[in-house]
């Protein structure tokens, strides 16, 4: 008998909603993205966010059901992403979560965001342990190990901005339209890299990232053409900021997943779209014995789909929310693992 799985995803700016069918199969899968409401603003208001959540939800899940032809009583489990992300769109998804799981009397799971974009992958192929995640986004660019489902080991993280912050700061300097990240990706494509930009890789053996430096040598080396009357390129810097953002990125994967011995890559979140990223990654691990993955891309960006993945796991393993679950901006991936255990 096939089991449903139902996942609410609200901790930014996409309200998501969708139905998955034995944790690995796509059933419906909504997002209503809020793009155009906090393009003028250049970024995510956190108020506006909460507002279009608050307004779009219902809808989004009437949507949801109605494209799986299926109802609440036939969901084995409501999944919700309780973090970390905008702590008033989080309660706006994990109050929604918490009044269906009431009223039809089904279990109440909580998930963590970047478990659930990692978890996108397996509704591509089943994982094979080990496995080793980068996620890569606007709040997180993180290396996670693990060695069975449900298991997160971070090996190696951001010491200051994420790789998608460093990109939207940029893409702002460049005053290129929100949002900047894809911006920049197709611009890089048209450029040459023909600037040294820094690359971070701290010491010796570290998995770290660091981008505040490369960040601030690109808005110095404008700023500082600016004043000598030098007209740069964007499609330069941009590409040329990618070459740096990428090497790091891909280079630290690579000596990550030798020294751990991964059967599988993963690369997940919003820059998991990234083209010169994706381009790079496949060049890099193409003659290794292990296999790369991503995403498509419509589910590489925020979506419910990636929270029912997610949920449908910790469904299996036990896991369950009391009625006192709130919403945890802050939530540690590995303190989200270890819960219950």
């Amino acid at each position: 008998m096939s089991e449903y799985i139902l996942g609410i995803e609200t901790s930014c700016d996409e309200t998501a909603a969708a139905i998955v069918k034995d944790g690995k199969e796509i059933v419906s899968n909504v997002v209503a993205s809020q793009i155009e409401s906090h393009k003028r603003f250049g970024g995510v208001v956190p108020e506006v966010a909460s507002r279009h959540h608050v307004e779009h939800i219902t809808l989004v899940l009437e949507e949801t059901f109605a494209q799986a032809g299926l109802t609440m009583k036939e969901m084995a489990a409501v999944t919700v992403t309780e973090g970390p992300g905008l702590v008033g769109a989080l309660l706006v998804g994990v109050n929604t979560a918490k009044a269906l799981a009431f009223a039809h009397g089904k279990p109440l799971i909580g998930v963590h965001h970047i478990a659930g974009h990692i978890y996108a992958n397996r509704l591509v192929k089943e994982f094979d342990f080990p496995v080793l995640a980068l996620v890569v986004s606007g709040g997180h660019t993180e290396l996670i190990l693990m060695k069975e489902h449900g298991n997160f080991e971070i090996i190696g993280e951001t010491r200051d901005d994420a790789a998608g912050e460093a990109y939207d700061k940029i893409a702002r300097t460049l005053k290129l339209p929100y949002p900047g990240g894809p911006k920049i990706d197709q611009l890089s494509a048209e450029g040459t890299e023909s600037i040294d930009f820094p690359r971070a890789w701290l010491e010796e053996g570290s998995f770290d990232f660091s981008f505040s430096g490369l960040k601030s040598s690109v808005i110095n080396t404008l700023h500082n053409a600016k004043q000598r009357g030098e007209n740069l390129k964007e499609k330069d810097i941009a590409a040329s900021f990618q070459a740096s953002v990428v090497d790091v990125l891909v280079e630290k994967t690579y000596r990550a997943a030798k020294k751990y011995g991964v059967k599988q890559v993963i690369v997940a979140g919003g820059v998991a779209a990234n083209r010169g990223l994706r381009v790079a990654m496949n060049e890099k691990f193409e003659e290794e014995e292990l296999e790369l993955m991503f995403p498509p891309l419509k589910l590489c960006t925020d979506n419910a789909a990636m929270v029912a993945a997610a949920g449908s796991v910790a469904y299996h393993q036990g896991h369950r929310a009391d009625w006192d679950l709130n919403a945890n901006p802050s939530l540690s991936l590995e303190r989200y693992a270890t819960r219950g255990k």
